[in-house]
């Protein structure tokens, strides 16, 4: 009797690649941010059930930075252990030569409906090596009932953030809760800190490190306002453990009621409204602040499915993307955890709006997310934003000033820039 071909699909995981090759039936623990390995296993079952084929979901590191490291190694190994990859949206132009031309599979209409932008990125040299998943975009989640309390609305600069997470954290500490802070983030040294930085240099009208031609523009006032601004923020509004702290660690503040804001991604929602969540029915999400020459921005986050050129079984591996991908998988995963669709239709879906009513109102911010220097920079995109995330967690941690730490940062990035130009 034949076997089964085993399709074996990369998620967000633990700390060590693990079970790539297996047997399906041996069981795996991996870990992912948030209710998205919950709600992959349940696709991919839909997916074995409809078509008789195993799938076995294997782990990765949960830092990105470790896994795209990871993934390098395997796919310069010209591995056929690894069918299906997770890819971030910063990626494709580093991984394209190892992937699949899904347009050559799925045919040239496969990615009809999903935003232009993040089908652009995906496609690399006229190759579409990944098909888009979901999308994101930052945003800022604030206790409604706390700043009702107080009497305040939600910012809308970085200044008033400040001052209204001071005010309440004060407020709240007076009162007896001393484990309250003002505003939680992505402070670790890593990919997250990057998102979060350029957010503030952007919308302080600092631009966004390399500029559309290539041109180096992150050494300039308005950034380094932006991130001094935000040392500023250590052990006052925000812990001083807020320079360790990724998406969880500050969901985690967030969610058992100890913070004011937090910046995080929309998969935040869900888990917040949960049962068993502290704050449940007491957040509001709102677009993120500005600054006081800038206009509000939120970086381009999203995932997207790729296909590896070296699979064994890579028209079963493009079908098992294709469904993971479809507008029935995006309409469940944004109404079962709020993970934000890359189909446009599904943003005027009611059942879709009333699981995640920010959904429409944040529309545009999600339509026009910035996006991080990856294109422009290409191969070196990795060493531009390690410098970036570097630098920033150098100036949190009070280390430098954002001035000399931006000098220093233009002259390695005007090294790398010769890489790209």
């Amino acid at each position: 009797m034949l076997k089964k071909p085993l399709i074996t699909a990369i998620v967000l995981g633990s700390t060590a690649l693990s079970g790539a090759g297996q047997a399906a039936d041996i069981t795996i623990s991996c870990g992912a941010v948030g209710a998205e390995l919950e709600l992959c296993e349940e696709g991919v079952a839909a997916w074995e059930e409809e078509t008789g084929h195993e799938v076995d979901i294997v782990s990765t590191p949960n830092s990105s930075t470790e896994r795209l490291s990871l993934y390098q190694q395997i796919l310069s190994a010209n591995s056929s252990d690894i069918d299906v990859m997770q890819i971030d949206v910063v990626w494709p132009g580093l991984l394209a030569n190892h992937l699949l031309d899904l347009s050559e599979t799925l045919g040239e209409d496969a990615t009809e409906g999903h935003f232009p932008a993040i089908v652009d990125n995906n496609t690399i040299d006229g190759r579409l090596v990944a098909m888009p998943w979901f999308t994101d975009a930052g945003v800022l989640y604030y206790r409604k009932d706390l700043l009702e309390e107080y009497g305040h609305k939600p910012p809308q600069t970085w200044e008033e953030l400040t001052e209204i997470a001071a005010d309440i954290q004060a407020a709240e500490r007076e009162a007896g809760n001393d484990k309250m802070w003002g505003f939680v983030f992505q402070g670790r040294a890593y990919e997250g800190l990057t998102t979060n930085a350029l957010e503030w240099v952007a919308s302080h009208g600092g631009g966004t490190l390399v500029d559309e031609d290539g041109k180096v523009t992150i050494n300039n006032d308005r950034a380094a306002a932006a991130l001094d601004l935000a040392a500023s923020w250590i052990d006052d509004i925000s812990p001083v453990g807020v320079l360790n702290y990724t998406e969880e660690e500050a969901r985690g503040i967030f969610q058992s009621g100890n913070a004011v804001f937090m910046r995080n991604w929309p998969y935040a929602w869900s888990l917040a409204q949960s049962e068993d969540s502290d704050v449940r029915d007491k957040v509001g999400v709102v677009k993120l602040p500005h600054g006081p020459d800038g206009e509000s921005a939120a970086t381009l986050g999203g995932w997207n499915l790729a296909v590896s050129k070296y699979s064994e079984n890579p028209e079963l591996a493009a079908d098992l993307v294709a469904f993971l991908t479809s507008e029935q998988e995006q309409k469940r995963r944004a109404i079962e955890g709020s993970y934000n669709p890359t189909l446009e239709t599904l943003y005027e879906d009611e059942e879709v709006l009333e699981a995640v009513p920010f959904f429409g109102a944040l529309y545009a911010t999600f339509a026009n997310a910035v996006a991080r220097p990856s294109a422009v920079t290409g191969d070196s995109y990795g060493r531009v934003s390690n410098a970036f995330f570097d630098t920033t967690h150098s100036v949190l941690s009070g280390d430098m000033s954002a001035s000399d730490a931006l000098v220093q940062l233009e002259g390695q990035m005007r090294r790398l820039e010769r890489r790209w130009k």
